[in-house]
């Protein structure tokens, strides 16, 4: 992974074999970011993203193997416990050019990504919502 700093943001190249989520955790762990907005691009060899079925509280798994163009990765960057947290979505495409996506638990870079992180003035934690089963923001 390379990082560009580019004013208060960043950006991250990602190479052949990196993975995403842990590749992004690592960095957010290592610097002081409280609040920001995540977006990329690139291409992923293999992913596992999920959708949370609210009647069970759970979140739904699944694994896709083989080229795939990211059309975009959106997330954000926020607080849960006093420790950063990541949360991302992606929407990629097979070579039919068929659209999937989902909440990205994992992907693993083909030949690059590009990711962008912009830092949000202000603070938010993330809180356990009990009706739902899911964490939300809140102002601190």
């Amino acid at each position: 992974m390379v990082v560009i700093a580019a004013g208060r943001d960043f950006i991250l190249r990602l190479d052949p074999g990196d993975e995403i989520v842990s590749s992004l955790q690592t960095f957010i762990n290592e610097t002081d970011i409280v609040l920001a907005s995540v977006s990329g691009i690139g291409a992923i060899s293999r992913c596992e993203v999920g959708r949370y079925l609210l009647s069970e509280k759970r979140f739904e798994q699944k694994t896709f193997e083989g080229e795939f163009e990211i059309v975009a990765i959106t997330g954000n960057i926020t607080r849960m416990n006093e420790k950063p947290y990541l949360h991302l979505h992606m929407a990629f495409a097979d070579e039919d050019l068929v659209m999937r996506g989902g909440h990205l638990k994992s992907a693993v870079i083909l030949f690059t990504g590009e990711i962008i992180i912009r830092r949000l003035d202000g603070a938010v934690e993330r809180t356990l919502h009990e009706a739902t089963g899911i964490t939300r923001i809140q102002a601190i």
